[in-house]
């Protein structure tokens, strides 16, 4: 089992990069500063460290330096830093990868630094321009300021649902992704095409919420030139645009009862047509399907026609919405916190304990989309390293007086029942506990003796 240091001040981010690792069977340690770190390398002998190029009081070249070799260093920086980790490569750093990332890319540069597999252009990467250094890097490393690329997730639901994904992914099967709004029902169908065996075919994503019922058809099927008044030229339908890749019906419950007959009849023949041609096309389209509603319950109400149901639902994918992803949270802010960092040219480092606080205890009912308005706000709004109370939207700040699954509890009764709650499912286990509750084990004990719990 290979022995790794992880140097970074963003204990959050720190947290989430050990657990992800532990997992993969690595003896993880952490350090937040580089003073810590260089106390750690002479106690203790380390196959490879990981570190922020960014510290407080420190820089992460010159631990590179002092190592010299003698263990592999990973630089992770951000996206706008490309030439400091050049640098840190001639420096004798193994490699570098841009933050955020996905697992796969980690998991790999670690995989090579220990087996010192070598670079693939890293001589021609270590000799090029900035310029140069940007364009060729992100060619070899499709990094998460792509919005599709995967996070280090770390809840027990996101886990099951990557489960599932990696799965049903390599079929041809038709999945229902259900979900509430704002939960990334569409981010979760394009990971299933990025990991199927039509990945590099078109992705072709079409809102059926959006479209009115008369212009249905020609979404779908596209049309020729005069064939209805405004139709002013020819033009290539969803289905053949997506033919060999991946068609993505997003809120497929509200097609009318004509539409889903004809999506039907798509379906079943594998032909189309465009409106006003006699000519037949081929189409070979994986579908996967979005919907917040009860499809099921439309079909007993017969809104929704059952044989579609069952042609669309071969298998069906649930996506937890954000107050159930537990531990998920701070890797999400972390994440939005970055990429509006950069498309704002803004340097918030994180949040302040009070708007944890607001953050821990809201509901999110607009899930992830949610998170991430808040956060571009907060992010535009912030005069300060860390986002406070007053660049929060004022519906975050209102008390809610108890979440729907605790009916009229109190403030009190309610936060004691989470602590219940999450002792119970952790088998008591206070730091797993505190994990769940997204507090420090001191904070939790803290709340213990206040509430004068019995749970000792």
């Amino acid at each position: 089992m290979a022995r790794i240091l992880i140097i970074e001040d963003d204990s959050s981010f720190a947290q989430m990069l050990q657990q992800f690792l532990t997992r993969n069977q690595f003896e993880v340690s952490v350090s937040h500063t580089g003073t810590d770190a260089e106390k750690k390398i002479k106690e203790h002998d380390f196959e490879l460290v990981i570190t922020d190029l960014r510290l407080p009081n420190y820089n992460g070249l010159d631990l590179v330096s002092a190592l010299n070799g003698k263990t592999p260093v990973i630089v992770m920086t951000g996206y706008a830093e490309v030439a400091s980790a050049v640098k840190a490569i001639k420096m004798g750093a193994y490699d570098y990868i841009s933050k955020p990332f996905t697992p796969d890319q980690m998991l790999a540069v670690i995989d090579g630094a220990l087996h010192d597999k070598p670079i693939k252009s890293k001589e021609a990467r270590t000799n090029n321009t900035k310029e140069e250094e940007n364009n060729t890097h992100h060619t070899e490393r499709k990094t998460a300021t792509d919005q599709n690329a995967d996070l280090i997730l770390v809840s027990n639901a996101t886990q099951k649902l990557e489960e599932y994904i990696s799965l049903v992914a390599p079929t041809d099967m038709s999945v229902l992704v259900i979900g509430e709004s704002g939960t990334g029902k569409e981010v979760t169908a394009k990971s299933i095409h990025e990991k199927s065996l039509r990945k590099g075919q078109p992705f072709i994503a079409l809102d059926c919420g959006a479209i009115p019922k008369e212009l249905a058809s020609s979404e779908f099927f596209g049309h020729v030139k005069g064939s209805f008044t405004g139709a002013v030229s020819d033009k290539v339908g969803s289905f053949e645009a997506a033919n060999g890749g991946t068609l993505f019906l997003d809120e497929v419950g509200n097609l009318s009862y004509e539409n889903q007959m004809q999506l039907l009849r798509a379906l079943q023949e594998r032909k189309i047509k465009r409106i006003g041609s006699n000519k037949e096309i081929d189409v070979d389209v994986r579908i996967l399907s979005a919907t917040n509603e009860d499809l099921k319950a439309a079909v007993e109400k017969g809104a929704f026609r059952e044989d579609l149901y069952h042609r669309l639902n071969e298998f069906s994918l649930h996506i937890p919405s954000l107050k159930d992803r537990h531990g998920d949270l701070p890797v999400f802010v972390h994440y939005f916190l970055k990429k509006f960092n950069a498309k704002l040219g803004k340097e918030v480092s994180g949040l302040s304990p009070e708007v944890w606080e607001v953050f821990n205890s809201y509901s999110w009912p607009g899930n992830i989309r949610e998170l991430q308005n808040v956060i571009q706000r907060a992010v535009l709004l912030s005069t300060e390293t860390t986002i406070q109370l007053n660049t929060l939207p004022a519906e975050l700040l209102e008390k809610e007086s108890a979440p729907k699954d605790f009916g009229s509890l109190s403030k009190a009764d309610f936060e004691k029942e989470q602590i219940i709650s999450a002792l119970k499912k952790t088998n008591y286990n206070k730091s797993k506990a505190a994990k769940l509750l997204q507090v420090t084990r001191k904070t939790l004990y803290n709340r213990i003796n206040y509430y004068d719990l019995d749970v000792l």
